[in-house]
């Protein structure tokens, strides 16, 4: 065979031909990854998170003293159902936020022990609704539809009884740490139970 052979030997052939399919393959790859990488990156800027959410809440003292009902919420970064509700929360915000301050109470942090102790939370998200007067009229737990908050809000801030007063849905299991005076059976969460003493 000449040096200057213009029919290459099938072994080049072959060994071209694998090179641009691996070519390929990472060009493939590259593009799929890519456009991933895009979607992902949208996706993540414009889902809301109880995070953003909290930074533009209504600080509770201003709440309890500016003349308005309060939608309270006690949340915590990592409670899935607080996230599945951020979307839904920042929207009624939205609508209602000229009339019902909108309050976000982080369960981590022990500043708020003392409100956790106060309205019992023991699932998250635990929402309260608050009176014009900051007294507790009525609390829903866990994931709740936006059409029952919306007629609660409604309500509220109509000064009228909530219709879905004692709402509950899903939750993510959440623990005090310190637990609150044991009670009798006058309260509702007892479940009729009774604390007997010796």
């Amino acid at each position: 065979m000449a040096v200057n052979d213009p029919n290459p030997a099938p072994e080049k052939t072959i060994a071209s031909g694998g090179k641009s399919l691996r070519n390929f393959s990472i060009v493939l790859a590259a593009v799929i990854l890519s456009v991933a990488l895009f979607l992902g990156l949208r996706t993540e800027t414009t889902s809301v998170s109880s995070v953003a959410l909290a930074k533009k809440s209504v600080p509770l003292e201003v709440a309890i003293a500016n003349g308005k009902p309060t939608l309270m919420e006690f949340y915590a970064d990592w409670c899935t159902s607080c996230q599945a509700m951020a979307g839904e929360l920042k929207q009624l915000k939205q609508e209602y936020g000229n009339q019902v301050n909108f309050v976000m109470l982080n369960v981590d942090n022990s500043k708020w022990l003392p409100e956790i102790l106060q309205y019992r939370v023991d699932g998250i998200p635990h929402f309260v609704f608050l009176g014009v007067d900051g007294e507790e009229i009525a609390s829903a737990i866990g994931e709740i539809p936006r059409s029952i908050m919306e007629e609660n809000l409604d309500s509220l801030v109509a000064d009228l009884p909530l219709p879905y007063a004692e709402a509950t849905g899903q939750t993510s299991v959440f623990s005090s740490p310190v637990a609150p005076a044991k009670t009798g059976a006058t309260d509702p969460r007892s479940h009729g139970s009774q604390v007997k003493r010796s």
